[in-house]
């Protein structure tokens, strides 16, 4: 079926996983250690963040997971804050994240728009963090829908946001893709009865992602190829 709707994972989709998150996270969580090495550890060891190679490991639940397993996991070191207080400091935080374009967006946006497609973001971030990652790229006003894991949908790998998504557009899951570097990802665009289309620019490898997508891509840039094809 002719595709009539993309929906786009966020992080480690549109924006570059590495590039974006790995200084932000180290930097996250040297400040909520508050000087204590210890305690540095014991919450890059909970996220599985490698602290000498400032990088995530691949299984780290930071990668797909919501802020509010996040915070679940930090919780038990930093006692002075609620698990809300925490999910809402990673929120406002991440707001201000220095962002890595996986390709340049508005540009690429624009083109899939000329192609009468609706486009619409769906990630297990939270909203507000989403509208102000796409505002301060300047690309917000080329999607139709911006649903993070707080917006009353419930978060992938469950596929209830992604069918949200195509009631408000009026498209049919068949008739849409999602887009994303992770299994959770996948696994929701295939509950949804949507086609799925994996992307390298994340932490998942083309080995993981292929049994679960139709097609593995390098990135984004390369969808319009793919839907020439």
């Amino acid at each position: 079926m002719t595709l009539s709707a993309l929906l786009f994972d966020k992080d480690g989709t549109l924006f570059d996983f590495a590039s974006t998150w790995n200084g932000w996270s180290k930097s996250m969580l040297t400040q909520l250690a508050a000087g204590d090495a210890g305690r540095l550890a014991a919450m890059a060891d909970a996220l599985r963040f490698d602290l000498q190679e400032g990088a995530f490991y691949p299984d780290s639940i930071a990668i797909a997971g919501t802020n509010e397993e996040i915070a679940l996991c930090l919780a038990p070191y930093v006692t002075a804050m609620s698990v809300e207080e925490i999910a809402q400091y990673l929120t406002r935080s991440a707001a201000e994240a220095d962002l890595a374009q996986a390709v340049p967006l508005a540009p690429f946006l624009d083109g899939l728009r000329a192609l009468g497609l609706k486009l619409g973001v769906m990630t297990n971030d939270g909203e507000h963090s989403a509208r102000r990652h796409l505002t301060r790229t300047g690309v917000i006003d080329r999607f139709d829908m911006v649903i993070g894991a707080d917006s009353g949908f419930g978060a992938k790998p469950a596929p209830d946001p992604l069918l949200a998504f195509c009631e408000a557009v009026s498209v049919a899951p068949a008739a849409t893709a999602m887009v994303g570097d992770s299994l959770h990802d996948l696994i929701a665009g295939r509950a949804a009865g949507m086609q799925t289309i994996g992307v390298l620019t994340g932490m998942a490898g083309e080995v993981d992602l292929a049994p679960m997508a139709d097609v593995v891509l390098p990135n984004i840039g390369h969808i319009p190829a793919w839907l020439a094809r």
